[in-house]
């Protein structure tokens, strides 16, 4: 069984990262079109030996979670935060479980999903968040016009909805690189 936790996580890729003295100003570009705080870390780094998906990356990325309006910032980070533990991320979790507690400042409710699983979220917004978001990522291609009513009742608008599952699908594909391309350490 997978542990998540609160406390920072790092990572160790298997491939060699690029190094921003020898990048070339592709590499350099498709770095500054990340979100500013993964720009010098090892997995921007890894993944900028394809210059141009992570350009498209980055950009893509800064849209989904940094966006203005639409999804509340907690509700993303609590979002990803699921999809990482449903795909087994320890890193990923830990970062956006943490950004989650830093936008609501309450440990205790990650550290209860952490604990007692997705059903243990009390909060009605966060349980139709957390539903919705593991139905989804563990079986995207069952998903009916059906499973947003729970959304709805939660009161998510289609804006909300909508980045909520642009939320999941970004985290889909961030999950499959970080744990295709190293490994978490995760502290003792």
């Amino acid at each position: 069984m997978t542990s998540f936790t609160l406390k920072p996580v790092g990572w160790r890729p298997r491939l060699t990262p690029i190094r921003a003295e020898t990048a070339t100003p592709a590499e350099l570009a498709a770095l500054e079109a990340c979100p500013p705080a993964q720009r010098s870390g090892a997995y921007a780094r890894t993944l900028a030996h394809d210059p141009g998906s992570l350009g498209e990356r980055g950009a893509l990325f800064s849209i989904v979670m940094y966006a203005k309006g639409g999804l509340p910032t907690a509700d993303r980070e609590y979002a990803t935060a699921v999809v990482s533990m449903v795909n087994g991320c320890v890193y990923c979790t830990s970062v956006h479980a943490r950004r989650f507690v830093d936008a609501t400042g309450k440990p205790e409710a990650m550290q209860a999903v952490f604990d007692g699983g997705f059903s243990a979220e009390t909060d009605p917004r966060r349980a139709a968040i957390s539903a919705f978001t593991e139905a989804m990522t563990r079986d995207p291609q069952a998903m009916t016009a059906a499973e947003l009513a729970p959304l709805r009742a939660a009161g998510l608008d289609d804006l909300e909805v909508l980045d909520l599952i642009h939320s999941i699908a970004m985290f889909a594909n961030a999950n499959r690189l970080m744990l295709s391309l190293g490994d978490p350490l995760v502290p003792k």
